[in-house]
């Protein structure tokens, strides 16, 4: 069943930010390869593709349903970070974002009484509190090591391992 035009306008705009997102990782990835930090930079390039797949994810939903999936303008990121800590706070801020987003488009879509979304939101929704979670707890560690090298060095290769 088709969706109306507001809610497809509403998935549009979050495959947008999924974009967004996936560029941010992008960007950040490139920070933490110039640090000489590879693992985390690993880390990074593989959440980006992450977030790629959700947004792939959007768009087949619209397109199994015949709606018209588009993606907008993106914001490309303007960040530049100096340390592991400064990295992560930057991306649980953007995931705290993203998590928002999702919720505004779960209330649109019970406002559509678009039950047809809804298992695909409910896994979206609780994708993004494990990937709060998930970055809330690297960045934990970040803290705890303070920028201590042979701390840092074993988060990399960590977080390399685990990409």
């Amino acid at each position: 069943m088709k969706m109306t035009a507001s809610l497809e306008k509403a998935f549009i705009k979050q495959i947008t930010k999924e974009f967004e997102s996936a560029m941010l990782y992008r960007q950040l990835a490139i920070e933490l390869e110039l640090m000489n930090l590879p693992g985390i930079s690993k880390w990074l390039k593989s959440h980006a593709d992450e977030e790629l797949t959700h947004a792939d994810k959007l768009i087949k939903h619209l397109t199994d349903r015949d709606n018209h999936p588009i993606i907008g303008d993106i914001k490309t990121p303007k960040v530049k970070v100096t340390s592991v800590t400064e990295t992560f706070d930057v991306a649980l801020e953007a995931e705290k974002d993203v998590s928002q987003a999702i919720r505004d488009l779960y209330s649109a879509a019970n406002e559509a009484n678009d039950i047809d979304s809804r298992s695909l939101l409910d896994w979206f929704v609780n994708e993004q509190i494990e990937e709060e979670a998930t970055v809330s707890e690297i960045l934990g560690r970040a803290r705890l090591v303070n920028e201590d090298g042979s701390g840092v060095l074993r988060l990399d290769a960590e977080l390399g391992a685990s990409a």
